[in-house]
């Protein structure tokens, strides 16, 4: 008659996923301490600063570090960009995609920005199909433990 519970949280396969993509965060981080030209301008201490801490993996830091550059230079695209990286590393998501919508009305044409908003784009597209698809999945076992539990029920009473 008890509910079996599943435990909710990471899967394996997401697990794996995570770790992959934070590898692909990590070779981006790399690449944006390069692939935008060098701006000598009052951001750039902090962007260094927060391209170290990337590195790192001390994603948080890189964080508070690409925002204050953000209020030094709020329309620098290396500014953005970095800025979008960092809120992917920590899972924001839709903040990822303001600063790379940004980054890119800064800098329509640079093909490096582009390239990270792609795989950005790609990513974020399969990540807001799976929780669709999962809670489908979840309601239809709900609904059969559902069933299961009255038939088991309209079991007991009749003996």
């Amino acid at each position: 008659m008890a509910a079996n519970l599943r435990k909710r949280g990471p899967t394996l396969n997401w697990i794996r996923e995570t770790r992959c993509f934070g590898a692909v965060l990590l070779a981006l981080a790399a690449l944006l301490a390069f692939s935008l030209p060098a701006q000598a301008g009052p951001a750039s201490d902090q962007l260094e600063f927060g391209v170290t801490m990337a590195r790192r993996g001390l994603w948080s830091e890189a964080l508070f570090r690409f925002k204050q550059a953000e209020k030094l230079e709020p329309s620098n695209p290396r500014v953005l960009n970095n800025l979008a990286v960092a809120y992917e590393a920590n899972g924001l998501f839709e903040e990822a995609l303001e600063a790379y919508q940004g980054a890119l009305k800064a800098n329509p044409g640079n093909r490096d920005l582009k390239e990270n908003y792609s795989r950005f784009a790609e990513f974020y597209q399969s990540f807001k199909a799976e929780p669709a698809e999962a809670s489908e999945e979840e309601g239809a076992a709900t609904e059969a433990e559902v069933e299961d539990e009255t038939a088991a029920a309209e079991g007991e009473g009749d003996a």
